[in-house]
């Protein structure tokens, strides 16, 4: 298997070495050349060696770690495996962000903590890589293997001889769990569980004892077997009875629409759903999560569906169709603005990664989402209608008001110098925040990336997320969009950017405080200390690598910054703190924000 899987905006590999599900076909993983043949008893014959061989097998060449003593010997042992690179992160939950990232760009990632204190630490990113639907492979070094059932209480514990609270906990939030501490059933074990997190394109937990990473064993001695996964395949008969009614439905309605949702990504059919807006003509929308699923350069593309929120014109054109067809949707109160969304069942057509469900009629289990977009492009009729409407009814967005000179900054200026410097070599990471809305307004270029996280939401997210991206993706220059309150959560791991000679342009926007949260319910606890940011990544740079600082208050410094990090410094970590009024926000975030409110303070209902 190619170890470099699969680029944020390209489809996943056509011979589904990662993910869910996988094409119907038999797939097989060969190893890189290197690592062919068979293996003399030796350092290479390890447990810690034949996980790092199974890392790079499936295409990890990083692995994002915080050492600790129950993991320092199997860290040695990934250090020893050609192909792949340690990345030290200054804290777990980075560790488990950047492998989120990574995962992203590569379609898998992996990190390395220690026992129980670290666990419990990276155990909120892993929740986060869950919900995105990410195969992130969580390791931990875990207790010698003689410790287990003595009744012992060790350190990094709290305090009882039972070592499963770690394992208990993760059992929720990965969707295999595996504790290696006896030789003989390691290799299967461990390979269980990574080609578990291939198949179910979610987090997997491998513990293994301390004791054990750098034992050899006959089971390693040679080289492993390559993976081969089992395909899922779609049951034919459901397959053509759904696409049968489904076409049925869509070329009775005179204005049809597509809307793409965020389990596009992780049906691998991304490329199937725009065969179908090709095929049918219709007009089609992204849910907010799945930005950057879909080519925004595409003729029929009409922008974000979002309700109330939505791209000007696109809710319009979306909720007044009488025929909806939603690919991987997630409707949640965040993407639902509150549960405000203008649709009805009956006019529905759900499409998730393995079942159809046509308005208020019957539902299809066992069909993949990839297969049926791609037979519903051969049976629907072209249908342009609600396209033209768009079309008549469009009128150009504006620009913001020209700023007077040296005027304060304002936040839709900034993002009009932003969308200036987006190209098919750069990737945005949209921080949760009022950046959300703000970076959901910009124009990608066909090949630019996208990655936001919007089911979780969980804030700081976006520094480790850069930084495993980056990693991932070098040849792309990250723009990433972070608001004060959420740097302040993850502020550490700039220096380990800094540190693997990453060279991201990261806009700090200060505006004092958690501006989402004012928007939802205010209160003083939504103001935060202000820190001097600049000065701070300046500390963290400290001599050492290549890294550019700047505060800009108006749009001429704005411009200079912009121009100099694209420029002079482009081979350096940028840092550009911007600020603005506390009251600058979107006008999307204003509409959301209290939407959200309404829904988060509903009464209870009545006993």
């Amino acid at each position: 298997m190619d170890t470099s899987i699969a680029d944020v905006n390209s489809e996943w590999p056509a011979n589904n070495d990662v993910g869910c599900p996988p094409s119907n076909k038999s797939v097989a993983c060969p190893l890189p050349s290197e690592h062919a043949g068979v293996a003399p008893m030796g350092s290479a014959s390890t447990l810690g060696r034949h996980l790092a061989r199974r890392l790079v097998e499936v295409g990890v060449g990083d692995v994002f770690s915080v050492p600790g003593d129950f993991n320092l010997t199997l860290l040695d042992h990934l250090l020893a495996e050609p192909g792949l690179n340690l990345v030290g992160c200054c804290n777990e939950l980075n560790a488990g962000y950047a492998a989120d990232g990574y995962a992203r760009s590569r379609g898998v990632g992996a990190c390395v903590v220690t026992f129980t204190v670290g666990g419990l630490s990276v155990i909120n990113a892993i929740a986060g890589a869950y919900s995105e639907n990410l195969p992130v492979i969580c390791i931990v070094g875990g207790p010698n293997s003689n410790d287990y059932g003595t009744n012992r209480i060790l350190h990094h514990t709290i305090g009882v001889p039972d070592f499963s609270q770690e394992y208990r906990c993760f059992q929720t939030v990965t969707c295999a769990q595996v504790i290696v501490n006896h030789l003989e059933d390691a290799q299967e074990l461990i390979d269980y569980a990574i080609s578990t997190a291939l198949m179910e394109s979610k987090p997997v937990y491998i513990s293994i004892s301390c004791n054990l990473a750098g034992v050899q064993h006959p089971t390693f001695s040679r080289q492993p077997v390559p993976y081969s996964l089992s395909p899922r395949l779609s049951n034919l008969k459901s397959l053509e009875a759904a696409v049968e009614i489904t076409a049925e439905f869509l070329n009775a309605a005179v204005k049809p629409v597509l809307v793409g949702g965020p389990k596009l990504r992780v049906a691998k059919a991304k490329s199937a759903f725009v065969e179908l807006a090709d095929a049918s003509g219709y007009p089609v929308a992204v849910m907010p999560a799945a930005k950057g699923q879909v080519p925004e350069t595409h003729p029929h593309f009409i922008g974000t569906y979002w309700g109330a929120v939505s791209t000007a014109f696109c809710a319009e054109i979306v909720e007044s169709a009488d025929a909806y067809l939603f690919a991987g949707p997630i409707f949640n109160d965040y993407s639902s603005v509150g549960y405000s969304l203008l649709l009805k069942k009956e006019k529905a057509i759900i499409v998730q990664p393995n079942r159809v469900t046509v308005a208020n009629g019957p539902t299809f289990g066992c069909v993949l989402m990839k297969d049926f977009l791609e037979a519903l492009a051969k049976k629907v009729k072209h249908n342009p209608t609600s396209l033209e409407n768009y079309r008549r009814i469009f009128v150009p967005e504006g620009v913001p008001l020209k700023s007077a000179p040296n005027e304060p900054l304002r936040v839709n200026v900034l993002f009009k110098h932003i969308q200036g410097m987006l190209t098919d070599d750069t990737a945005v990471i949209a921080e949760t925040g009022d950046s959300w809305f703000n970076c959901q307004k910009l124009k990608l270029p066909e090949k630019c990336g996208y990655e936001f996280q919007m089911q979780y939401g969980s804030i700081g997210w976006s520094v480790g997320a850069t930084l495993g991206y980056a990693q991932a993706t070098p040849e792309k220059r990250l723009i990433s969009c972070i608001g004060d309150g959420s740097f302040q959560v993850t502020a550490q791991d700039v220096s380990t950017m800094i540190r693997n000679g990453q060279n991201p342009i990261i806009f700090l926007i200060n505006n004092g405080g958690y501006t989402i949260e004012v928007e939802i319910h205010d209160g003083p606890y939504n103001v935060i200390k202000n820190w001097n940011y600049t000065g701070l990544v300046d500390a963290l740079h400290n001599g050492e690598g290549k890294c550019w600082t700047t505060k800009v208050k108006t749009e001429e410094e704005a411009g200079e910054a912009i121009k100099t990090a694209l420029g002079p410094k482009k081979d350096c970590l940028c840092f550009i703190e911007i600020i603005v009024h506390k009251d600058d926000t979107s006008k999307e975030l204003l509409e959301w924000g209290s939407r959200v409110s309404a829904a988060n303070s509903r009464p209870p209902n009545p006993q």
